[in-house]
Protein backbone atom coordinates (compact mmCIF):
# COMPACT_ATOMS: atom_id res chain seq x y z
CA UNK A 1 0.00 0.00 0.00
CA UNK A 2 1.25 3.52 -0.76
CA UNK A 3 1.50 6.06 1.72
CA UNK A 4 -0.47 9.30 1.06
CA UNK A 5 0.64 12.08 -0.92
CA UNK A 6 1.24 15.22 0.59
CA UNK A 7 -0.45 18.14 -1.19
CA UNK A 8 1.74 21.41 -2.04
CA UNK A 9 -1.50 23.55 -0.44
CA UNK A 10 0.58 25.98 2.45
CA UNK A 11 -2.42 27.47 3.85
CA UNK A 12 -5.84 27.46 3.60
CA UNK A 13 -6.26 31.01 2.19
CA UNK A 14 -7.22 31.27 -1.61
CA UNK A 15 -5.07 33.01 -4.23
CA UNK A 16 -6.51 36.92 -3.98
CA UNK A 17 -8.40 36.83 -1.00
CA UNK A 18 -7.16 38.52 2.23
CA UNK A 19 -5.83 36.73 5.56
CA UNK A 20 -7.82 39.15 7.83
CA UNK A 21 -11.68 39.37 7.92
CA UNK A 22 -12.99 41.80 6.28
CA UNK A 23 -15.10 44.44 8.41
CA UNK A 24 -18.20 45.06 7.59
CA UNK A 25 -18.66 49.00 6.22
CA UNK A 26 -22.58 48.85 7.58
CA UNK A 27 -21.78 47.90 10.66
CA UNK A 28 -23.06 49.75 13.84
CA UNK A 29 -20.52 52.28 15.33
CA UNK A 30 -19.86 52.11 18.78
CA UNK A 31 -21.70 54.81 20.99
CA UNK A 32 -20.41 58.67 21.12
CA UNK A 33 -17.88 59.48 24.02
CA UNK A 34 -19.30 62.41 26.03
CA UNK A 35 -16.46 65.36 25.11
CA UNK A 36 -17.14 68.50 26.91
CA UNK A 37 -14.33 70.46 24.43
CA UNK A 38 -13.09 68.50 21.68
CA UNK A 39 -10.13 70.60 21.53
CA UNK A 40 -9.39 69.91 24.97
CA UNK A 41 -6.05 67.47 25.53
CA UNK A 42 -7.69 63.59 27.26
CA UNK A 43 -5.80 61.20 28.43
CA UNK A 44 -2.49 62.88 28.61
CA UNK A 45 0.71 61.05 29.12
CA UNK A 46 3.59 63.64 30.26
CA UNK A 47 7.26 61.73 29.50
CA UNK A 48 8.96 64.40 31.51
CA UNK A 49 10.37 62.68 34.26
CA UNK A 50 11.70 59.84 31.93
CA UNK A 51 13.29 62.42 29.83
CA UNK A 52 14.67 64.25 33.16
CA UNK A 53 16.05 60.65 34.06
CA UNK A 54 17.41 60.03 30.73
CA UNK A 55 19.57 63.09 30.43
CA UNK A 56 20.69 62.64 34.58
CA UNK A 57 22.21 58.88 32.71
CA UNK A 58 23.49 60.88 30.07
CA UNK A 59 24.92 63.77 31.81
CA UNK A 60 26.19 61.42 34.59
CA UNK A 61 28.56 58.87 32.06
CA UNK A 62 25.57 56.19 33.25
CA UNK A 63 25.14 55.91 29.29
CA UNK A 64 26.48 56.52 26.15
CA UNK A 65 25.74 59.55 23.83
CA UNK A 66 25.11 57.03 20.95
CA UNK A 67 21.97 55.78 22.37
CA UNK A 68 20.15 58.60 22.86
CA UNK A 69 20.89 60.47 19.96
CA UNK A 70 20.05 58.28 17.57
CA UNK A 71 17.01 59.94 15.86
CA UNK A 72 15.95 58.19 12.80
CA UNK A 73 16.69 59.67 9.23
CA UNK A 74 13.34 59.88 7.99
CA UNK A 75 12.62 61.50 11.68
CA UNK A 76 15.17 63.90 11.01
CA UNK A 77 14.30 64.65 7.55
CA UNK A 78 11.03 65.34 9.13
CA UNK A 79 12.11 67.75 11.59
CA UNK A 80 14.02 69.91 9.02
CA UNK A 81 10.79 69.92 7.24
CA UNK A 82 7.87 70.28 9.23
CA UNK A 83 9.45 70.54 12.87
CA UNK A 84 7.84 73.71 14.98
CA UNK A 85 10.68 75.60 17.00
CA UNK A 86 10.75 74.21 20.43
CA UNK A 87 10.94 76.64 23.70
CA UNK A 88 14.41 75.79 24.96
CA UNK A 89 17.64 74.97 23.11
CA UNK A 90 18.29 71.39 23.08
CA UNK A 91 18.92 69.80 26.13
CA UNK A 92 22.27 66.93 24.91
CA UNK A 93 24.19 69.86 22.72
CA UNK A 94 22.56 72.83 24.14
CA UNK A 95 21.88 74.09 20.45
CA UNK A 96 19.05 76.49 19.61
CA UNK A 97 17.99 74.31 16.77
CA UNK A 98 15.89 71.94 19.03
CA UNK A 99 12.18 71.47 17.30
CA UNK A 100 9.10 69.82 17.84
CA UNK A 101 7.30 66.78 15.56
CA UNK A 102 3.50 65.98 15.87
CA UNK A 103 2.03 63.06 14.64
CA UNK A 104 -1.30 61.72 14.63
CA UNK A 105 -2.44 58.39 14.88
CA UNK A 106 -6.32 56.75 14.49
CA UNK A 107 -8.85 54.39 12.60
CA UNK A 108 -11.01 57.29 11.92
CA UNK A 109 -8.13 59.12 10.04
CA UNK A 110 -7.83 55.90 7.24
CA UNK A 111 -5.05 56.94 5.43
CA UNK A 112 -3.59 59.88 6.71
CA UNK A 113 -2.97 57.88 10.29
CA UNK A 114 0.97 58.55 11.31
CA UNK A 115 1.29 61.43 9.34
CA UNK A 116 3.03 64.84 11.06
CA UNK A 117 0.07 67.95 11.42
CA UNK A 118 1.03 70.82 12.55
CA UNK A 119 -0.16 72.11 15.81
CA UNK A 120 -2.06 74.88 14.54
CA UNK A 121 -4.18 72.59 12.29
CA UNK A 122 -5.52 70.00 15.38
CA UNK A 123 -8.19 72.50 16.84
CA UNK A 124 -10.17 71.84 13.56
CA UNK A 125 -8.69 68.25 13.38
CA UNK A 126 -10.25 67.99 17.01
CA UNK A 127 -14.15 68.75 15.46
CA UNK A 128 -13.12 66.54 12.36
CA UNK A 129 -13.02 63.43 14.10
CA UNK A 130 -14.30 61.42 16.73
CA UNK A 131 -10.88 60.39 18.73
CA UNK A 132 -7.05 60.27 17.59
CA UNK A 133 -3.81 60.32 19.31
CA UNK A 134 -1.60 63.24 19.00
CA UNK A 135 2.12 62.04 19.64
CA UNK A 136 4.82 65.08 20.37
CA UNK A 137 8.33 64.35 20.02
CA UNK A 138 11.40 66.96 20.40
CA UNK A 139 14.33 66.44 17.82
CA UNK A 140 17.64 67.96 17.60
CA UNK A 141 18.83 68.13 14.37
CA UNK A 142 22.62 68.94 15.05
CA UNK A 143 23.10 66.19 17.63
CA UNK A 144 19.99 64.15 16.60
CA UNK A 145 18.51 64.07 20.21
CA UNK A 146 15.18 62.78 20.08
CA UNK A 147 12.80 62.07 22.74
CA UNK A 148 8.98 61.48 22.63
CA UNK A 149 7.68 64.44 25.59
CA UNK A 150 3.70 63.86 25.22
CA UNK A 151 0.75 61.71 24.52
CA UNK A 152 -2.85 62.84 24.16
CA UNK A 153 -6.48 62.17 22.74
CA UNK A 154 -8.21 64.55 20.56
CA UNK A 155 -11.41 64.58 19.09
CA UNK A 156 -15.29 65.15 19.77
CA UNK A 157 -15.80 61.84 20.94
CA UNK A 158 -19.17 60.98 17.86
CA UNK A 159 -17.48 57.60 15.73
CA UNK A 160 -16.87 57.96 12.23
CA UNK A 161 -16.03 55.28 9.20
CA UNK A 162 -12.28 55.29 8.21
CA UNK A 163 -11.81 58.13 5.39
CA UNK A 164 -11.35 56.35 2.04
CA UNK A 165 -7.95 55.62 0.04
CA UNK A 166 -7.43 58.65 -2.81
CA UNK A 167 -6.84 56.91 -5.47
CA UNK A 168 -3.79 59.01 -6.26
CA UNK A 169 -2.36 57.83 -2.94
CA UNK A 170 0.97 56.15 -3.55
CA UNK A 171 1.96 53.66 -0.85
Amino acid sequence: MAAPRKTAIRGTIARGQSASPRRSPQGPLPPAEPVANPERPRGVVDHVLQRRAALIRLFTGGQLTSDLCDADPYLLRAAKHHGEPASGPCPACRDTGLVTVTYVYGDELGPYSGRIRATADLPAMAHQFGSFSVYVVEVCQRCHWNFLLTTYVLGDGVPRRALPTPRDLLD
